[in-house]
């Protein structure tokens, strides 16, 4: 308890923004993994860092990292072959995790793009 009346001054030490932002919960693998890949399709400049960056920042703020996952999972088991593949194609909770995500990056694409 002492601790953390110890830390509350230094609260007020920080920006006025740092203290409004949400919680990250996308960890930095995830973002720089994302970035990666939107940079490859958009082109290796400054300014596709700029907006990819962009592009997962909104998409974090709209998307929680659990279904995030599971939309980048369902869409990697689609591109497998096989009767395991099928699960991910054709069930309503794939299509949703999926439809999820889509919004997420429509939504990106007009802030960031």
């Amino acid at each position: 308890m002492t601790r953390i009346l110890h830390a509350l001054p230094l609260l007020f030490l920080l920006p006025a923004e740092a203290q409004t932002l949400p919680v990250n919960d996308y960890p930095t693998e995830a973002r720089a993994d994302y970035v990666f890949g939107c940079m490859a399709a958009n082109g290796q400049t400054p300014d596709a860092l700029r907006r990819c960056s962009c592009a997962i920042d909104v998409i974090a703020t709209i998307l929680p990292y659990d279904a995030y996952v599971s939309a980048e999972t369902v869409l990697a088991m689609r591109q497998t072959s096989g009767e395991r593949s099928t699960l991910f194609r054709d069930t309503a909770p794939a299509n949703g995790f999926v439809a999820d995500l889509r919004r997420a990056e429509a939504e990106a694409e007009i802030l960031c793009f």
